[in-house]
């Protein structure tokens, strides 16, 4: 069990706190807040507690000094004064005398946001590998270190293990509610159901070996789905096709067909824009030119079957191109089955977290994950180290 920022007393104490801002931004404006609303309760309880709050987070990735200015996390220290009502002041640097100043002055409930910690890639991914001296110096200027970023803990850097290695520390609000929820894994109720998209087998390979001994039945659709189908001996057409990994698809319909459900008809058109024409047919139908975007309504009706009667259900993984709005159906439908059964609902984070959500089910899910490759790992059964470094009770 790991310690939490409840298990320490943060009064007057320079508390760091890893959050996950990693947000979308277009045009000068975020465009998706949901993991900076997942952050406040961490922070407002900081705050409460009298803590003089540094917070660090990643945005985007910096290869180039134009990746700098595009990716700046100063649009989010503003965004985060106005709905917490606070100011919330701002360093853009990663560390030196302005930093340290204005860390130094702090008042207790004070907050200061550290610029995109990832600026330090641009030196040797000083960030990004966990450079041991990054890691220490960022230490040296707090007294508690927080983890509330999930998103990242699947990674080694500087501004989580780095930081761990060198400070007591424990786990925010939102990290402890992902941990939660994952637990079902532990002893789910059954049928426990598992859906998986996506556009790669590659991509899963983990997550069905550990699965697949845990579920009861892995519905699989997306992009992925047509390699399976593929190695049931089926024709695709120009469908995706993860030609390196067919052979593992082979061998796990050989153990384990029963458990494995694949689509039996499909939407497909002969490009992938929003003005495509579509057809819809029985897989054994598709055509050589036609490439499959979306489960068919055939493939709805099938998954709803197992779904209707699940008790526990994960999902990772949208089942078609959900981005365009005609290879959305089969992701929507699913939602709108999963909205009326009584069962505990866990989405995955990464795209099926973003479809959900813009589709208007958030609220119909027990739990929406904000990170999609922590969460993946996760449910490959993987540690993290973001998590396994944290101080324990």
């Amino acid at each position: 069990m790991k310690k939490t920022i409840r298990d320490y007393e943060l009064e007057n104490k320079k508390v760091i706190i890893r959050v996950d801002f990693n947000v979308p931004i277009s045009d000068g404006k975020i465009t998706d807040d949901n993991r900076i609303i997942q952050s406040l309760d961490t922070i407002k309880y900081a705050k409460e507690q009298g803590a003089k709050i540094i917070l660090m987070s990643h945005l985007g990735r910096i290869k180039s000094e134009e990746d700098k200015e595009k990716n700046s996390l100063k649009i989010v220290a503003s965004y985060l004064s106005k709905i917490l009502n606070d100011d919330v002041l701002f360093s853009e640097s990663t560390r030196g005398d302005e930093l340290e100043d204005l860390i130094n002055n702090l008042n207790p409930g004070e907050i200061v946001l550290m610029e995109n910690t990832r600026y330090e890639d641009l030196d040797g991914n000083k960030e990004s590998s966990n450079d041991p001296e990054l890691g220490e110096y960022w230490a040296s200027l707090g007294d508690i270190f927080i983890n509330d970023a999930f998103g990242t803990s699947h990674r080694s850097h500087a501004s989580n293990v780095g930081i761990a290695s060198h400070l007591p520390s424990g786990i925010g609000f939102l990290i402890e509610k992902e941990l939660n929820a994952l637990s079902v894994l532990d002893n789910p109720e059954r049928p426990f159901v598992v859906i998986l998209g996506g556009s790669k087998v590659s991509d899963k390979i983990g997550v069905i070996k550990n699965l697949v001994n845990v579920a009861d039945y892995i519905l699989i659709g997306g992009g992925m789905a047509y390699t399976f189908l593929k190695a049931s001996g089926l024709s695709i057409g120009k469908s995706l096709l993860d030609s390196e990994n067919i052979s593992f698809c082979e061998e796990m319909l050989n153990k384990y067909r029963d458990k494995l459900i694949l689509p039996i008809d499909s939407v497909n058109a002969k490009e992938i824009s929003e003005n495509a024409s579509t057809n819809e047919c029985f897989i054994s139908d598709i055509k050589e030119d036609d490439i499959g975007l979306d489960i068919g309504h055939s493939t709805i009706k099938l998954f709803k079957q197992y779904l209707n009667d699940s008790k526990t259900v994960i999902w990772n993984g949208p089942v078609g191109y959900s981005e365009i709005e005609q290879f959305s159906n089969g992701t929507k439908e699913l939602c709108e089955a999963l909205k009326n059964i009584d069962a505990i609902k866990i989405i995955g984070g990464g795209d099926t977290a973003a479809a959900v959500i813009n589709f208007g089910f958030k609220d119909a899910f027990n739990h929406i994950s904000t990170g999609g490759g922590a969460s993946l790992e996760y449910l490959e059964g993987k540690s993290l180290p973001g998590i396994e470094i944290i101080s324990d009770k």
